[in-house]
Parts: structure tokens; C-alpha cells; sequence
């Protein structure tokens, strides 16, 4: 199964890096999935939800703004501040984004 490299940094650091199916973004001019293999481009983030279908599950994070590039293997996303939405506690994203906000308090 082919899938896309994905990454989502924060100010406080990275919360996301994995190979997922496809993943749906919130651009300035609307809501764009982006599948491996699709053409280049750069894009600006809406306040919105960033749904993130893995091979085995789907998680959704909730953003307030950022900036995406995305080439043929790999979407690297940049966001002001995010939250987990799905997933509970014992996911990916809650753990990480959770931890990176506590390291930059104790900076």
C-alpha cells in the first residue's frame, strides 16, 4: 500500500512524523486531501481540522493557522498551535504535543 510521509511541527516541537494513506488539510482556499504522489505545492492553513487517515486508524488535530509544502512523498506542516482530537491520551499526538508543551514550561 503507498503511502505519504507526514510531519507536523509546532512551535513547542514536533507532534506527528509518519507514514499515513492520506491526509486533509484546512487551506486558506478551502479543505485539500493530499494522497502520495500528488504535485508540489506550498499552501497556507486555515483555523481548522487536519484529519490524518494512518494505515490502521484516523486521527483528527485541530489547528488555529500554518503552512503546508507538499512534494510526491512528503507533506511537512508548520502550525502556530494544535490539539488532539480523536485518539484519547494514549495517542500519538496527545502524548507528544502534550510533552513538547511541558518542556517549554520548564525552559
Amino acid at each position: 500500500m503507498d503511502t505519504i510521509k507526514l510531519s507536523i511541527v509546532t512551535p513547542t516541537g514536533s507532534i506527528f512524523n509518519g507514514d499515513v494513506k492520506t491526509v486533509t488539510l484546512p487551506g486558506k482556499e478551502g479543505e485539500f486531501g493530499v494522497l502520495p504522489g500528488h504535485s508540489s505545492l506550498v499552501s497556507t492553513l486555515s483555523v481548522g481540522v487536519i484529519v490524518i487517515e494512518k494505515i490502521d486508524s484516523t486521527e483528527a488535530v485541530a489547528i488555529n493557522w500554518g503552512h503546508v509544502k507538499v512534494d510526491e512523498k512528503s507533506v511537512d506542516v508548520l502550525v502556530d498551535g494544535a490539539i488532539a482530537l480523536t485518539g484519547g491520551k494514549d495517542s500519538e499526538i496527545s502524548k507528544k504535543s502534550w510533552s513538547s508543551k511541558r518542556v517549554s514550561k520548564l525552559s
